[in-house]
């Protein structure tokens, strides 16, 4: 009998890491009546059978394949911006890749560069590179899990990053503000800044929709960005007016998607 309930509370378990992303130990133990001590077994377990990856004081879901980053599942413009982003890549670039819709659109085009080396804090990024029959060299910066940009944050993350220089950062955003830079909804914005510190260029990829959105937090000001790859949809007046901050905008061909 203790067999069998043991199996059903970690079914249990990952069902609900599958509906909420996170559970706690605490929450956990109370759910089921148990000790924390149980709990932690359990992860111990679901973690060695890839079902989840544990983090203090509870587990989050762990990303198990590149599949989630397939190609049906990038949109056209991400595909156009993230071509254009591949091109200023040298073989033998060490690189950063931030989280993100929009970066992960660059990992395809890797195929083509030689002798990368990459750091990300993105757990689905590392899977994705390790996949590869060109397989980088690929770095993490550990860190905090962040359930709300699925990445790792915090002080750890921006230590390990600091340890390193790089070639080039490629680094998202939730909005872009012709006046002030890349935006976010997220106050984690240190490790943005710690990327880009430590880059020789940093390239802002996003889609010139963005400039549509109306968001608070500052990630990364214009001063801070060396590219801003997007789409040929931006405007001529904003365009000309993030190139008068120093920064070179290279706008990705969306003739043949609208064609």
């Amino acid at each position: 009998m203790q067999k069998r309930n043991t199996q059903q509370r970690r079914r249990t378990i990952v069902e609900l890491l599958n509906r909420t992303g996170e559970v706690a130990v605490d929450e956990l133990a109370k759910l089921f009546s148990t000790s924390e001590v149980t709990i932690r077994k359990d992860f111990i377990e679901l973690e060695s059978n890839g079902l989840l990856l544990r983090k203090f004081g509870g587990a989050i879901l762990l990303p198990t394949s590149s599949s989630e980053m397939s190609d049906e599942k990038v949109s056209p413009y991400k595909k156009a911006i993230a071509a254009a982003a591949a091109s200023i890549i040298k073989d033998h670039n060490r690189i950063i890749i931030d989280s993100g819709s929009t970066t992960a659109a660059l990992l395809p085009e890797l195929k083509y560069k030689t002798g990368l080396l990459v750091m990300t804090n993105s757990l689905q990024v590392a899977n994705y590179l390790l996949e590869r029959e060109n397989e980088p060299k690929v770095l993490m910066t550990g860190g905090t899990w962040d359930t709300q940009s699925h990445s790792f944050q915090g002080k750890m993350a921006e230590l390990v990053l600091n340890e390193y220089n790089f070639d080039q950062a490629f680094i998202g955003a939730a909005g872009l503000d012709p006046q002030k830079g890349t935006t976010t909804f997220n106050e984690l914005t240190q490790l943005s800044q710690t990327m880009a510190k430590v880059c020789n260029q940093v390239i802002v990829m996003a889609e010139s929709e963005k400039f549509q959105r109306k968001i608070p937090n500052v990630e990364l000001p214009w001063s801070a960005i060396s590219v801003l790859v997007t789409d040929d949809k931006i405007s001529a007046d904003v365009k000309q007016q993030i190139e008068q901050y120093g920064v070179d905008v290279i706008c990705a061909n969306t003739t043949e998607i609208e064609a």
